[in-house]
């Protein structure tokens, strides 16, 4: 794996709710408990296994005292859950990310890059801030992306990191292209983050075709009760199809999902947040040592093994069948890759050439197979 998600400040499965600025004045603002003792050592075991590892940091929430309950009264907003941010506090807010930023590299620990809210159009998880379009670009342009830049901080800005369908809010609608709209806050950002909890994967594509100098980037993607999670059959196949391929086959340059690992009681969770949700791995409780695989570890596992770093994706055409979709890269060091779902219920024969190589290689029904071979 060469890419991981952490949350600045909590989420809905940290121990509770936090930021690393919870009192006004800039003497207050530290790492927390949290950061200190569980997420930062898990980190530097990560990185001493994969140095070269990116991550990325994503708000839940910024501090209250910087929550309004609406634009157009301003009030305070002393809630962990929904408000708004006050504009008069985006220099604060700007502040806030270069402090974690450097904080995290004090440790140890690089964060390549960041996106500017979790979920910016969801009022209702327990940690959370609405943050349309509109204050997004204003919050980028005006103190983010000049304060990360005077920092001399390399970390990649993505907007919006929420889902497809724009949660059915027609103003939102291509949240990211109406931000690069205004060139000096395009000017800061990379490009944008997407879920997959409303809308379809068409989205990535769309966006694209609108601004294809801007990159993309998925971020989150959960299993649970409500999509028969532990079923892995139908999980690996509609997972394969709709998230690891079918995101990296629409211009997505990474997929992520969340969460890597979570105990067997689906924690640890907050109120108000998910807790119906599985891990990539689930953990059990009763000895912290036993695991179950569930179809993200697959998934990411699929491809993070053929699929390196800095590849490129590259054409590939051919056989089709109902229910066979594949991708194909070329890694850095000239070999290359496949990543194939069959989603049939037959086996499939199939051939694949670059060239000036070819083997061929009998895919079982309902399954994943992944290649890699030398140039």
């Amino acid at each position: 794996m060469n890419y991981i998600r952490i949350a600045i400040g909590c989420s809905d499965f940290s121990l509770s709710e936090y930021t690393c600025w919870d009192k006004e004045g800039k003497e207050n603002f530290a790492l927390q408990f949290e950061e200190k003792q569980y997420i930062l050592p898990v980190l530097k075991e990560i990185l001493a296994i994969n140095p070269s590892i990116k991550i990325m940091g994503s708000p839940w929430t910024p501090p209250k005292w910087m929550k309004v309950n609406n634009l157009t009264d301003l009030k305070p907003f002393d809630s962990w859950t929904s408000g708004q941010l006050n504009p008069k506090h985006y220099q604060d807010y700007g502040w806030y990310f270069v402090q974690w930023l450097q904080a995290m590299k004090k440790e140890g620990v690089t964060v390549s890059s960041i996106t500017v809210q979790n979920e910016p159009l969801n009022r209702g998880n327990s940690a959370s801030l609405y943050m349309t379009w509109q204050e997004q670009q204003a919050f980028i342009k005006q103190a983010l992306g000049p304060q990360l830049k005077a920092a001399a901080l390399e970390t990649k800005i993505y907007a919006f990191d929420h889902n497809y369908n724009y949660d059915n809010i027609a103003d939102q609608n291509d949240y990211p292209v109406k931000i690069y709209n205004d060139a000096g806050a395009a000017s800061y950002i990379a490009g944008a983050a997407f879920h997959n909890y409303g809308g379809d994967k068409a989205e990535l594509l769309d966006i694209h075709n609108q601004r294809p100098d801007k990159e993309l980037v998925f971020t989150e993607t959960s299993i649970g009760e409500w999509n028969e999670g532990r079923n892995l059959e139908k999980r690996l196949m509609e997972d394969m199809r709709e998230v690891a391929l079918g995101t990296v086959n629409n211009w997505s340059r990474a997929v992520i999902v969340w969460n890597l690992m979570l105990d067997t009681d689906k924690g640890p969770n907050r109120e108000g947040g998910c807790q119906t949700c599985y891990g990539a791995v689930d953990i059990s409780k009763s000895n912290f040592k036993n695991i179950t695989r569930n179809s993200h570890y697959y998934i990411v596992g699929h491809l993070s093994s053929v699929v390196k770093s800095g590849a490129v994706r590259i054409g590939a055409k051919g056989y089709t069948a109902e229910g066979l979709v594949y991708t194909a890269f070329q890694n850095k060091d000239g070999s290359y890759a496949i990543v194939l779902l069959n989603d049939a219920e037959e086996n499939r024969k199939i051939t694949i050439s670059d060239s000036k190589n070819h083997f061929s290689y009998e895919v079982p029904a309902k399954s994943v197979v992944s290649y890699r071979w030398a140039n």
